[in-house]
């Protein structure tokens, strides 16, 4: 393998796995307690887990279930299965909906636009049943869709038997298991053009139903921008919150806090402990160039550019060293014809002995083989330029 080595940089890092993947845990757990039954605290670049307790008992988790209704319906908008101004009818089963309900009526029509903001905002489960009916035919189908998803996730103590959290059987999560699902939804930034809202009306119901964001960090805690409540008799109160400061986005997770009050005064003391005893030092962006003009044999150009592949973000602790080291790997030979995207090499970061992260390096550009006329062609401007 040819290798270029790059110099020694004075940054920060103690990640202990991929990016994409979810991390593990800082050895050095905080002195306070949680009084919810269970809780976690993650960083979202990195998915460090900063702080947690019984972060895997399955426990039921009211509206917090809408957290992966919201994001599979943002899947569909992506994927172009269905459109924001596309109208929806709203069924007898769906207005029929107890609990949180944003009032509405068999047989009116609303967008999927104005549904999520219903859900985002303010829970709304007959809002959250309506649109799963528009993208899966049948509430049933959504929900097994909901599983399937949940697994591709890697929630493995996981199970959803609606898609509201209304009380059913065999319908329960975990801390860690809404962590990974919450993580998936930010990923998503039209998921914030709602979930910042305080107040607002669903003018496009004939209740004109006045809407209150239930997450009331929104308002009263800085940075944040998300997530979502949930509440029930069998679940106490649930909270998945993020904020974001400078360059460090946080998920702190409660599940069956005793009241309301407690599960944003918790989530609240978790990112307090996270923003004030950890960093997040930005280290490169996708498609970031990480080595250029490498030679490319037998296509119609001859250099391509290696870039990363994802973001690279390393988590510290305040005050910790920062030094590491960039090892750059690529293949021996870099013959056309080569995808755009395709991987062409390796970053590893190190710190000392020590494998911090691995990055793909990826072709910025795809380079053709060449044919008879193109070898013809630069031997013509090879003699040109003599």
């Amino acid at each position: 393998m040819r290798k270029y080595q790059c110099c020694i940089l004075t940054l920060s890092l103690t990640v202990l796995l991929l990016l994409s993947s979810v991390s593990g845990i800082f050895a050095a757990q905080p002195s306070f307690d949680i009084k919810a039954k269970s809780a976690i605290l993650m960083d979202y670049d990195t998915g460090t887990i900063l702080y947690e307790k019984n972060p895997h008992e399955k426990l039921p988790i009211a509206s917090l279930t809408k957290i992966m209704t919201i994001l599979l319906a943002l899947e569909a908008i992506d994927e172009g299965a269905i459109g924001l101004d596309e109208p929806v009818n709203i069924s007898e089963y769906a207005s029929s909906m107890g609990g949180s309900q944003v009032f509405l009526h068999a047989g009116e029509t609303l967008t999927v636009e104005a549904l999520l903001k219903a859900i985002i905002v303010a829970s709304g489960n007959d809002a959250s049943v309506a649109l799963a009916e528009k993208i899966s035919g049948a509430h049933e189908v959504f929900v097994a869709r909901m599983n399937d998803r949940a697994k591709e996730l890697g929630m493995t103590n996981t199970n959803f038997a609606n898609s509201t959290g209304l009380p059913a059987d065999n319908h329960y999560s975990t801390a860690y298991d809404v962590a990974l699902m919450s993580r998936e939804l930010l990923k998503h930034p039209l998921f914030f053009r709602w979930s910042t809202i305080w107040v607002d009306t669903l003018e496009e119901s004939r209740n004109k139903t006045e809407l209150t964001n239930t997450n009331r960090l929104v308002r009263f805690y800085d940075g944040t921008d998300g997530i979502k409540t949930g509440s029930t008799q069998e679940a106490g109160y649930c909270l998945s919150a993020t904020a974001r400061r400078g360059n460090m986005r946080l998920l702190s997770i409660v599940l069956n806090a005793p009241n309301s009050q407690l599960r944003f005064s918790e989530a609240t003391k978790m990112m307090d402990y996270g923003f004030a005893n950890f960093e997040l030092i930005p280290i490169l962006k996708k498609d970031q160039i990480v080595v250029s003009d490498v030679f490319v044999s037998g296509g119609k150009e001859e250099h391509i550019n290696g870039v990363a592949a994802q973001d690279a973000a390393f988590l510290i602790e305040t005050g910790e060293s920062r030094d590491f080291e960039k090892e750059i790997s690529l293949k021996e030979k870099m013959n056309a014809p080569i995808i755009k995207g395709e991987k062409i090499g390796t970053l590893t970061v190190r710190r000392g002995d020590e494998v911090i992260q691995t990055l793909d390096i990826i072709s910025d550009r795809e380079i053709l083989k060449a044919n008879v006329f193109d070898y013809m062609r630069k031997i013509f401007n090879n003699w040109i330029r003599k």
